[in-house]
């Protein structure tokens, strides 16, 4: 049987937020699961880190996991904290800044258009 979710153990307890660790002046990822029609991916960014504005082709929730963060969506901006959700939604520009450490989970939801 194909594997489909990776680098994580099947079949075992986990907390989310220690499946991935803060690194100074990093922002680090972990890929559980890639491709059509989704991709689960967990990341820790420390402070002052940002991804910068740009468009994802499917459907991005962010879980926020641990920390704070400041999402900017089209014009708007949210600031987030632990065990808050948001969806940026497909061919919105979209960026994300660590207000301190935080960590996510990225689920992206594609069309199979």
């Amino acid at each position: 049987m194909k594997k489909l979710i990776k680098n994580i153990d099947l079949s075992k307890p986990y907390e989310l937020e220690s499946l991935v660790d803060y690194q100074e002046g990093r922002v680090v990822s972990r890929t559980l699961a890639q491709g059509k029609p989704l991709s689960l991916t967990l990341f820790a960014f420390d402070k002052g880190e940002e991804i910068s504005s740009h468009t994802a082709s499917g459907d991005a929730m962010v879980v926020i996991l641990d920390g704070t963060a400041e999402i900017t969506i089209g014009e708007e901006t949210f600031e987030l904290k632990k065990g808050e959700t948001i969806v940026m939604p497909a061919g919105v520009p979209h960026a994300l800044l660590a207000k301190e450490n935080f960590k996510m989970l990225l689920t992206v939801v594609f069309s199979l258009d």
